[in-house]
């Protein structure tokens, strides 16, 4: 029977490349609209917050997380994500499930600081919730491109 013992080994490598760019391109423009959302998303979650009463100050410091640095962080870390997924699509065999998995990860970690950074409740019940938000919006549109690329 044909394709019974089939191992997933190409025989022409060369066959692989050939949309290559095109699926990174399109990775990379889906990644950068989600990135754009995300940014949206968080920092008017961020100004909500603010309008009804977190202050996003953290003690360390003394002052306040401004708006615009919600959107610069999220954009930062947005990034960080697409060239995660632009490398698993490029040099995984399953870029979608390894890009779940390891979003999931960063996105549990990245959970970790707001709990240690000694801001009072509300703070980070906010900022635990601006992280969520932003991984809701970039990983599945990420994922789902990965899928179908």
């Amino acid at each position: 029977m044909p394709g019974t013992n089939d191992t997933g080994v190409i025989a022409d490598p060369a066959a692989v490349q050939t949309g290559t760019p095109r699926r990174l391109r399109g990775l990379a423009r889906t990644g950068i609209l989600a990135a754009l959302a995300a940014m949206a998303a968080t920092t008017l979650a961020a100004g909500l917050a603010t309008a009804v009463g977190v202050d996003f100050e953290i003690p360390d410091g003394g002052e306040a997380i401004p708006l615009p640095g919600f959107a610069v962080v999220t954009g930062f870390c947005s990034v960080v994500g697409i060239v995660i997924a632009l490398a698993l699509l490029r040099w995984s065999a399953r870029p979608a499930e390894r890009f779940r998995w390891t979003a999931g990860s960063l996105t549990a970690i990245s959970l970790v600081p707001p709990f240690l950074s000694g801001a009072d409740t509300a703070t980070t019940a906010a900022l635990l919730g601006l992280h969520l938000i932003a991984a809701a919006v970039m990983v599945p549109a990420l994922t789902r491109s990965l899928r179908n690329r």
